[in-house]
């Protein structure tokens, strides 16, 4: 569900009020009931109806019928709405630990994440960057990285939630060359046979033979030549300029981005769009999927919008792509 006072339970109705989400799956909601009830009022879906469960049993899977593992964590009296607070960190992040323990246990095969805000969570006194290393901590993960996707553009991250000066300082030959591998066994998870990858350079113009930074030579070509003598089709590398054009023309079919915003910009420019004339979002689309567990998880590729909050205006279309991706990494589609 989210953060209760973001816009994840709204977009939650939105997404399963649509009767063919559950020819795909069977969706089950972790958070409050009564916070889905209220979403019902503010999206106008009051011909929905919320059905509290306490196990994956007493699920009903049906249309037009959302369950919800009720967790009962926010009284009426304590949601503020578009803001952040202890009690919305504490939560969401304990939906995420029961969802990630209902994975780890079995009963559900995958997991889709909705935004929950960082300063909140650290509030609660859970101290993370994100879903991401909460996920990596509860299931013992070392080696995981973001994968992000818009249509036919994939960006997996060398780093992501550090600062943009220790980022470049992670930018090591061994962490490279193991991104490139992550990037090449998802592309083959998700059907594609021989994924053609394009590794960016951290410099401008991929520091130019060394003019603007040894990094390309010290780092990334020695990964980029030990994978491609693993049989894995890396190339560079490719200045982030025309490297992103050529990916999201077909050029390439995941790029390995070196730092956060190398790798989300571009595919936000592409997935967001807003409409001045009319004062919205058009498209808000992309998803987020976590490379390296053991189980399962996608996520929105935007944040709780608290501006949007309360209005039912918020597009549902990332959570969407989401839904279908956690279907076709566990072999539902």
């Amino acid at each position: 569900m989210g953060d209760p006072g973001s816009i994840g339970p709204e977009i939650t109705v939105k997404a399963l009020g649509n009767p063919s989400i559950y020819e795909k799956i069977r969706p089950l909601v972790i958070g409050d009931a009564w916070v889905m009830e209220e979403a019902l009022k503010i999206t106008g879906r009051e011909d929905l109806a919320i059905h509290p469960v306490d196990s994956v049993e007493k699920c009903r899977f049906k249309p037009g019928i959302i369950d919800v593992f009720d967790l009962k964590i926010v009284d009426r009296g304590e949601l503020l709405r578009a803001e952040v607070t202890k009690i919305s960190g504490e939560a969401a992040f304990r939906y995420v630990e029961k969802v990630i323990r209902l994975a780890r246990d079995g009963e559900v095969d995958a997991t889709v994440t909705n935004a929950l805000n960082k300063e909140a969570l650290n509030l609660a006194g859970h101290h993370y960057s994100g879903h991401t290393e909460i996920y990596a901590h509860m299931t013992g993960t070392k080696s995981y990285t973001m994968l992000l996707v818009h249509e036919n553009l994939r960006v997996v991250h060398v780093s992501t939630h550090v600062s943009l000066r220790q980022a470049c300082d992670l930018v090591k030959k061994p962490r490279v060359l193991e991104v490139i591998r992550i990037a090449d066994q998802a592309c083959r998870q998700m059907g594609i046979q021989k994924p053609k990858i394009g590794v960016a350079g951290l410099n401008p113009h991929s520091g130019e033979n060394g003019l603007f930074g040894k990094e390309e030579i010290e780092e990334i070509i020695p990964a980029i030549t030990e994978a491609r003598d693993e049989g894995i089709l890396a190339e560079g590398p490719v200045p982030p300029d025309s490297l992103f054009p050529k990916a999201r023309g077909g050029w390439y079919d995941i790029v390995v981005a070196m730092y956060h915003d190398q790798g989300h910009i571009p595919l936000k420019v592409a997935g967001f769009v807003y409409d001045r004339e009319h004062g919205k979002w058009e498209t808000v689309s992309g998803v987020n999927i976590t490379l390296g567990l053991p189980i399962i998880r996608t996520s929105v590729d935007h944040g709780t919008a608290f501006d949007q909050a309360g209005k039912g205006t918020a597009s549902e279309a990332s959570l969407l792509n989401a839904i279908e991706y956690a279907a076709l990494l566990a072999g539902h589609q």
